[in-house]
């Protein structure tokens, strides 16, 4: 919880009217949404397509003890305090450069086209085997996002662990200026947001920009065999470069890898005699622990203070993730994002699996590949394998180019293949007749799909 005075935010953020009268007023939370403002809040009125300085009374009716001010102060509540500001978002970005500052944590900044969000859940639990940590939550990863994390730090961190968004570029480089890191992780390139970039080098340079703000001799930690970052790390100077993945050419790489439904065993150069261990399925989360673990080493814990965290890590929900379903079946739900790179992998993985039962994929359309969609969608049929998957179930528009392929191609069995768009009520009909006991099925989808309806409905009571 933090613990900022009145008169100190109006000091670091230049107020532009009088706020002494309140300059012992506390603030032990910051928010933008009444709906959830906590006591003794700094209420922040944003403006986008409402104006946020509407709800101020909404805000001092659950809590707010202050607020910040873009708008005429005659407009303001009468004796409460305000401090005037051009820009509260911009306001809210500066209190945040100012507190992160004031605690001074090691910053540890994570961005890629997947993975950001294991990969954080797996270097907090490397960090904590030695430090007080804090990391965003949920997806508070944007321009707003990253500043509220920031501000709800406890006062005493040591480490903070600052996953950066993005859907266009320009935007990571706001948030690496605001968060100036110590160390940067790039997870991977893939397709995600191709739509608004046109192409994967495009995606490449705009994961770069995540250096903008890192402090000199800094680290950025990125998968070496990735030629779109090789091309565009060869003349940074003043950063050092850590590379991590499958192939011995990399600082950090595994040796021997065994995946299994519910964990994933490797060991790795660095240290070749510990069995490191992750609660989670797949070769492809190696690389997560990888990149966490060389984060750790830059920040003092060697792998042999920190493998063990790994297998206690908690993942975040909805992110290959395993749920009872119904007639005793297990569903793999990685529901909640997908770009062909990661849904690739994650087919590949579960085609690995050993089981007495079916394996079934469900996938659901990928959104935001814009011109290339329909490409990138025709993609995946290479990764399903019909000597490792009985069935396909296909979702969506641009799935259905998918199921026509694999058709055509008689690779399949043409009732193996199922296609389906609009209502989800027949999908999952049809799947809950096709479930038995024993029976696997990946549940994989752009969370905008909303496939997750449909593991909902598979899940046992």
């Amino acid at each position: 919880m933090i613990s900022l005075t009145v008169k100190e935010i109006a000091q670091a953020l230049g107020a532009l009217n009088e706020t002494s009268k309140w300059n012992d007023v506390e603030i032990t939370a910051v928010g933008f949404d009444t709906r959830k403002m906590e006591p003794g809040s700094l209420f922040v009125p944003l403006i986008g397509e409402n104006d946020g300085h509407r709800f101020v009374q909404n805000a001092i009716t659950n809590g707010a003890k202050a607020a910040l001010w873009s708008a005429p102060l005659t407009d303001a509540p009468a004796d409460f305090p305000v401090i005037q500001v051009e820009d509260t978002l911009l306001a809210l970005q500066e209190l945040a450069k100012y507190y992160l500052k004031k605690v001074d944590p090691k910053v540890v900044a994570i961005t890629g086209s997947n993975g950001k969000t294991t990969t954080k859940d797996m270097t907090e639990a490397v960090m904590s085997s030695r430090y007080r940590v804090h990391k965003t939550q949920g997806n508070f990863n944007n321009h707003i996002g990253l500043p509220i994390t920031i501000l709800s730090m406890p006062s005493n961190t040591e480490v903070v662990i600052l996953e950066m968004g993005m859907s266009n570029k320009g935007e990571i480089e706001v948030l690496s200026r605001i968060a100036e890191p110590d160390v940067a992780i790039i997870t991977m390139i893939g397709e995600s947001h191709i739509e608004f970039l046109g192409s994967r080098a495009n995606i490449a340079t705009t994961k770069m920009e995540i250096i903008a703000g890192v402090k000199e001799n800094g680290v950025l930690i990125y998968p070496g065999e990735e030629i779109l970052l090789q091309e565009r790390v060869k003349d940074l100077t003043g950063i050092q470069l850590k590379t991590f993945g499958a192939d011995s050419t990399n600082d950090l790489h595994p040796l021997q890898v065994n995946s299994q439904m519910r964990e994933t065993t490797f060991t790795v150069n660095a240290d070749p005699t510990i069995e490191i261990k992750i609660p989670v399925l797949g070769t492809y989360n190696v690389n997560n622990a990888l990149a966490a673990l060389t984060a750790g080493e830059v920040l003092g814990i060697p792998i042999s203070k920190s493998y063990s965290a790994l297998a206690q890590f908690q993942l975040t929900k909805n992110r290959t993730e395993w749920d009872r379903g119904i007639n005793g079946s297990m569903i793999l739900n990685d529901s909640y994002n997908a770009n062909p790179t990661a849904m690739k992998l994650v087919i590949e993985n579960f085609s690995q699996l050993e089981n007495n039962g079916k394996k079934i994929v469900v996938l659901g359309d990928m959104l935001e590949l814009g011109e290339m969609s329909k490409e990138l969608h025709l993609s995946i049929k290479d990764s399903l394998d019909p000597d490792c998957i009985d069935e396909v179930y296909l979702y969506g528009t641009e799935m259905e180019a998918v199921a026509e392929a694999l058709w055509n191609e008689s690779r399949f069995n043409k009732d193996a293949v199922h296609s389906f768009v609009g209502d989800k009520a027949p999908l999952i009909e049809e799947i809950k007749n096709k479930l038995n006991k024993e029976d696997y099925i990946l549940i994989k989808s752009s969370f905008g799909t909303d496939l997750l309806s449909v593991v909902e409905a598979l899940k046992a009571d």
